[in-house]
């Protein structure tokens, strides 16, 4: 007789389904133990970061910058100490992995599990599109609704027999669970959502290729349904988990980053190659080595960076990397405070105006103006800027009317009673992709952001990191501007009118 088989006529559960039933992994390995293997930690590391997503243990202590994975005592004794508003408990998690590595197939698993844990669980999967989003659902429902035909082969029910689909809901995109309303919806990303809201919302993989990527239209679109329509359909405490292979910094991954909600979220990124030099893996049992490499001879270099390294083919050949950054700077050590800024081309290209506080040959940008608003807009809030953060020496580009500009910005400032602000304009002759690309290596060098300054000016940002150092860039205004906060610390910037640099005694500095 089976040790199944006692267990069930002693009315014992067997040890095996309550650990599967508490332990994501545990039910997992059960589920497909010829998968689900040990020697397979990617996947294990998947799993736990998921459970402790839905269980609450991924916290942020306040002050703290970076997400920590507590234990279930750990996190319980946190929210016992602290009081609310003193830590923050993550409900957004991005996955980041290559394909064919597991991560939608082990999405379908935590749904079941889920709903398993918690009938009263309602989940909206959102997939590239019909096709996918109704393979994903009848995964998950075939899943819950399997027949034991075998005692050898383990079924969701042997782990949660008291959670059943309803009888005769048969959709295969929108189901429920006995005695519930509402539990699962499958939808295509940009498909309707209507009159249902849901605990966990889940988005697998929105963008299908390179041409995709580099498709502005089409992020903008994806990026608009996303916060107009799916947000709406997260009910508050709700949770959110982003699945998907890095394509670009406008892809939803990085704008979702370099949004004001960015630090927000968990981001669990995952290469397939650890060690190209020696050779060494993510999970060679899903990607040799030998494999990794003839994709990656056979695939441009781009799509294979992104594909497989996680990193965003338009930072593949980007000009800048990761910029130095300060958290607080003594302001009475500057020597001067500056401005630089690129006027707006007819309305074609954005403002962009830098101030940044000088110490040395370093420059500490204290303020960031990049907007496509019109002039009559930006003249006035140009000045109020360089007002309130002190500036003495401002910049302008005289080239596309900035002239005008610099002439009503003295004007606005004059209307503010401000006299220690002086205003310099200059034609600027020299090409403009040529100073930007001799002068990178400057200001990667002298240039020092403030600490979240992606999250602070995420339009900015963007231009920055998507710069190219080869190729067309449909817009300059940033990196420019940059360059000529760099040439005005290194006097290269030649004035028909002298700066009047600042007598600190004269001031009270």
């Amino acid at each position: 007789m089976s040790d199944l088989l006692i267990n069930r006529l002693a009315g014992k559960r067997p040890v095996k389904y309550q650990a599967a039933s508490d332990s994501f992994w545990e039910y997992c390995k059960l589920m497909n133990p010829k998968f689900y293997k040990d020697s397979r930690p990617h996947l294990r590391r998947i799993a736990d970061n998921l459970q402790a997503l839905y269980e609450g243990r991924i916290i942020k202590l306040e002050g703290e910058t970076e997400w920590t994975i507590y234990s279930p005592e750990e996190a319980r004794a946190i929210k016992e100490k602290y009081k609310e508003g003193e830590y923050l408990v993550c409900k957004k998690l991005m996955l980041n992995v290559p394909p064919r590595h597991g991560k939608s197939y082990i999405m379908s698993l935590f749904t079941q599990w889920m709903l398993g844990k918690d009938n009263e669980n309602s989940v909206i999967t959102v997939a590239y599109n019909e096709t996918l989003a109704t393979r994903f659902s009848s995964n998950v429902r075939d899943g819950i609704d399997a027949t034991k035909l075998d005692d050898k082969i383990n079924i969701f029910s042997d782990v949660f027999p008291k959670t059943k689909i309803k009888h005769g809901d048969g959709s295969k995109q929108i189901w429920s669970l006995e005695g519930r309303f509402f539990n699962y919806l499958g939808t295509g990303f940009g498909g309707t959502i209507t009159g249902i809201g849901c605990r966990i919302g889940i988005i697998d993989d929105p963008v299908k290729n390179a041409e995709e990527a580099f498709n502005d239209r089409v992020l903008e679109n994806q990026w608009a349904w996303y916060t107009d329509t799916f947000l709406s359909r997260i009910e508050e405490g709700g949770i959110q988990i982003v699945i998907m292979t890095r394509w670009s910094t406008k892809d939803l991954c990085g704008k979702l980053l370099s949004s004001e909600e960015g630090a927000e979220w968990f981001e669990l990124k995952m290469k397939a190659c650890l060690n190209e030099e020696k050779g060494v893996m993510l999970c060679s049992d899903l990607l040799s080595f030998k494999s990794y490499k003839a994709k990656k001879r056979l695939t441009s270099p781009e799509i294979h960076e992104a594909n497989y390294q996680q990193k965003p083919i338009d930072q593949k050949g980007a000009l800048y990397g990761k910029f130095k950054t300060y958290d607080v700077v003594d302001e009475s050590k500057f020597e001067r405070i500056i401005s630089y800024t690129d006027t707006a081309d007819e309305g074609k290209d954005n403002l962009c105006q830098i101030i940044a506080g000088v110490v040395g040959r370093y420059g500490y940008v204290k303020d960031v103006y990049y907007t496509d608003d019109p002039m009559e807009v930006t003249e006035g809030e140009s000045a109020r800027r360089l007002d309130i953060h002190d500036t003495r020496e401002a910049i302008i580009e005289s080239n596309n009317g900035g002239r005008g500009f610099a002439r009503n910005v003295e004007t606005k400032l004059k209307k503010r009673k401000n006299k220690r602000c002086n205003i310099n304009w200059f034609h600027q002759s020299k090409n403009k992709r040529t100073r930007i690309l001799v002068n990178s290596a400057n200001v990667m060098d002298q240039i020092i952001m403030p600490e979240g300054w992606e999250k602070k000016w995420p339009d900015f940002h963007q231009a920055i990191s998507r710069y190219q150092r080869k190729g067309k860039n449909k817009f300059d205004d940033a990196p420019d501007t940059l360059t000529g906060i760099v040439e005005v610390i290194n006097g290269d910037v030649k004035l028909k009118t002298k700066i009047k640099f600042i007598d600190k005694r004269k001031f009270g500095l």
